[in-house]
């Protein structure tokens, strides 16, 4: 629906995504009943659904089919769940808000919240490999190596290793660059790639383009994020604000001050809108989400 409005249609795929996750996340009431229950308050209702958003954008840009979207977006968003929910154990954050309401671990306990994290993430690979009409197999093995790769030592799981780290040390910007590229840029960057591999075949230029955009759209996400921090207040995060100053972590505001962070926000946008230019406005929804990365007020 090319003419319907940004707001009208990221709605609509946020409600979708809503359904999907309802249908694809094990039944409440199904054993083991406590691990299910808390699988599905980590998951539903909350968030901004960022990644399956990008998933859906990406898969416009090569008309791909919009169930299996649902379920790579559903995949991509049980990988991000899972780490909040590892991150705000108290031996990683320590935190004991998200979304607006207790974290996983505040609302169950800490082995609960262990094991919602290890059986999202297995759930989302699950999802990923079960056969997907009119999507070769050899593009969802993709989909799962871009995913696994993101998602690990040398993507998110890595970024949090650094970031875990780096707790009180004066990082360079490359250096912040880096570990932000792992710890958040990674699965922003899998949710594009993964919803351009599920319609037409890209050419190599077109997939650099892709990849240009995702890159500089998922650090400036961290930036935006890093900003807020800093800006805006805990009932409108949803999580507790100003944290990551309190715990002496390194940031793009700590480091480059309000400003300059902004600016470079800015910049990342600019560079992002550059990549996609080649391809007309198949690329809008994508253009519209990187506005509303930078733009957001949470």
């Amino acid at each position: 629906m090319a003419n319907e409005t940004f707001i009208g249609w990221m709605t609509s795929i946020q409600q979708y995504m809503e359904q999907a996750l309802e249908k694809l996340l094990p039944a409440a009431g199904c054993a083991p009943q406590r691990l299910h229950e808390a699988m599905r308050y980590a998951t539903l209702e909350g968030g901004k659904r960022v990644r399956p958003l990008l998933v859906f954008a990406a898969g416009e840009l090569v008309g791909a089919e919009r169930d299996n979207l649902a379920r790579i977006g559903a995949a991509l968003e049980m990988v991000h769940a899972y780490s909040l929910v590892h991150d705000d154990m108290p031996c990683m954050d320590n935190d004991v808000l998200r979304r607006g309401k207790p974290t996983c671990h505040i609302a169950y306990d800490d082995a609960t919240a262990l094991l919602v994290g290890d059986a999202l993430q297995t759930r989302a690979f699950e999802l990923l490999s079960q056969p997907m009409p009119g999507i070769a197999p050899a593009s969802q093995l993709e989909m799962v190596h871009t995913l696994a790769h993101a998602a690990g030592h040398a993507g998110m799981a890595g970024g949090q290793a650094i970031d875990l780290a780096s707790v009180g040390l004066p990082l360079t910007l490359p250096e912040l660059e880096f570990m932000h590229m792992l710890k958040t840029g990674a699965l922003i960057r899998a949710s594009v790639l993964a919803g351009s591999m599920a319609g037409r075949e890209l050419s190599g230029a077109e997939k650099e383009a892709l990849d240009a955009f995702a890159k500089r759209i998922g650090l400036a996400f961290q930036v935006v994020d890093d900003i807020l921090d800093c800006e805006a207040d805990t009932a409108t995060l949803g999580k507790t604000a100003g944290k990551d100053a309190a715990n002496d972590k390194p940031t793009y505001v700590s480091l480059l001050g309000l400003a300059e962070a902004k600016r470079m926000a800015k910049d990342l946008h600019d560079q992002a809108f550059a990549a996609l230019q080649g391809f007309g406005p198949q690329a809008d929804r994508l253009k519209q989400l990187a506005d509303y990365i930078v733009a957001r007020s949470f």
